[in-house]
C-alpha cells in the first residue's frame, strides 16, 4: 500500500510517500481501505516534535488519527462490522495512522458512517465532532445559555457553534471579519470580528469556549457572570483565574469515546450538524498540508487527505 511516513522529528519535509506492506485485521480488529484521512493541529504538531514530552512516537511513524473508508476484512471476534461497511475510524496515537491506502483498526474505535456522509464529509466530522460535543457536555450547555465561542470558524469551533445552536443556546463566536457570514450561516446569533473588534467588551455570558489559549484566554474572563464556565482545550499556555472572577475552569478531556462518534454521527444523519471541509487534497500533498495548517491558511473547517 501506499502510505506517508516520517523517521524523525521535523519540518514537513521530513514525511514522504512510501510503498509499504498491507496491514492484516488482528483479533478484534477491521482492515479498512481508506478514503480519506484527517489533518488536524495535533498531526503536525506531533510530527514537528512539539509534543514529545507528551506522547512517545514510535519511529518511523504514519501520522493521521481520523479517517473513513471501506471495511475489506474483518478479524476473529468481530461481530459488529462486515465486509463492505462503511466506517469512519481512529488510529491509536502509538498504532498506524490513517495517512495510507489501509488501516487494521480496533473495532471499538470504529462507526458507521450514514448514508448522506460521504468518506471525507464523515472524516471531517469525527474528530472536531468528538471535541466540539465533549465541550458541550463539560460546559453543560442547557437552551437560553449566553455562550462564546472562540475560533467559530474552525473545525471545532464550527461544529459548538452548530451544537450550541442546536440546544437553544444564544450563540456569539469569533472569527475573522471575513468568515463572518460563514460562521452565521452555522447558527452563531452574532459574530465578533476578532480583527476589526475587542471580544472582551462583551458582558454577561454565562460559557466561554476557549480553543486558542494564551491572551484570549486572559481577556475571556472578563465576558462571563459571576457563577459562569470557561472551557478550554489544549493550544497556548494559561494562567487559571477563575476565584478572581468567580467563575468555574475546566479542561475538557478529549478521549476516544465511540459513544460520542456515534451520537455525532447520529446528528449528521439527522441533519442537526453539518460538516465542514475546508479543503481536499490527495495523499501525495500531505506534506504540503501541513505546510497549510501550520501557516494558519486553514480558517474553515477540516483539511482532508483523499487516496483516490
Amino acid at each position: 500500500m501506499k502510505a506517508i511516513q516520517y523517521r524523525g522529528y521535523g519540518s514537513a519535509d521530513v514525511m514522504h510517500y512510501v510503498d509499504l506492506p498491507d496491514p492484516r485485521a488482528g483479533r478484534g480488529q477491521i482492515l479498512v481501505k481508506l478514503a480519506a484521512a484527517s489533518v488536524a493541529p495535533f498531526d503536525w504538531k506531533l510530527r514537528a516534535g512539539h509534543l514529545r514530552n507528551h506522547f512517545t512516537v514510535p519511529m518511523p511513524s504514519i501520522p493521521g488519527r481520523d479517517g473513513a473508508g471501506e471495511v475489506i476484512a474483518v478479524g476473529e471476534d468481530v461481530t459488529e462490522f462486515a465486509i463492505g461497511d462503511r466506517v469512519s475510524v481512529v488510529a491509536g496515537v502509538f498504532s498506524q495512522g490513517c495517512y495510507a491506502e489501509k488501516i487494521a483498526c480496533d473495532a471499538k474505535n470504529a462507526v458507521r458512517i450514514p448514508d448522506n456522509l460521504d468518506f471525507v464529509e464523515a472524516t471531517a466530522l469525527s474528530n472536531p465532532g468528538r471535541s466540539a460535543w465533549i465541550c458541550v457536555r463539560t460546559a453543560e450547555v442547557k437552551s437560553g445559555d449566553k455562550v462564546l465561542v472562540h475560533a467559530g470558524a474552525g473545525a471545532v469551533g464550527g461544529l459548538l457553534v452548530q451544537l450550541c445552536h442546536h440546544i437553544g443556546a444564544e450563540v456569539t463566536a469569533t472569527c475573522r471579519a471575513a468568515n463572518r457570514d460563514y460562521v452565521l450561516g452555522l447558527g452563531a446569533n452574532r459574530v465578533v470580528a476578532y480583527d476589526q473588534e475587542d471580544f472582551s467588551e462583551l458582558r454577561g455570558q454565562d460559557v466561554v469556549f476557549d480553543l486558542m489559549g494564551g491572551d484570549v484566554h486572559d481577556r475571556s474572563y472578563n465576558v462571563l457572570e459571576p457563577g459562569g464556565r470557561l472551557i478550554w482545550l489544549v493550544a497556548d499556555p494559561i494562567t487559571n483565574r477563575g476565584a478572581e472572577f468567580g467563575v468555574t475552569v475546566t479542561r475538557a478531556m478529549i478521549t476516544d469515546d465511540k459513544e460520542v462518534l456515534q451520537s455525532i454521527m447520529d446528528l449528521a444523519e439527522a441533519g442537526m450538524l453539518k460538516p465542514q471541509v475546508a479543503r481536499r487534497m490527495p495523499l501525495p500533498d500531505a506534506a504540503e498540508a501541513h505546510r497549510l495548517m501550520e501557516a494558519g491558511a486553514i480558517s474553515r473547517g477540516r483539511l482532508v487527505l483523499t487516496m483516490e
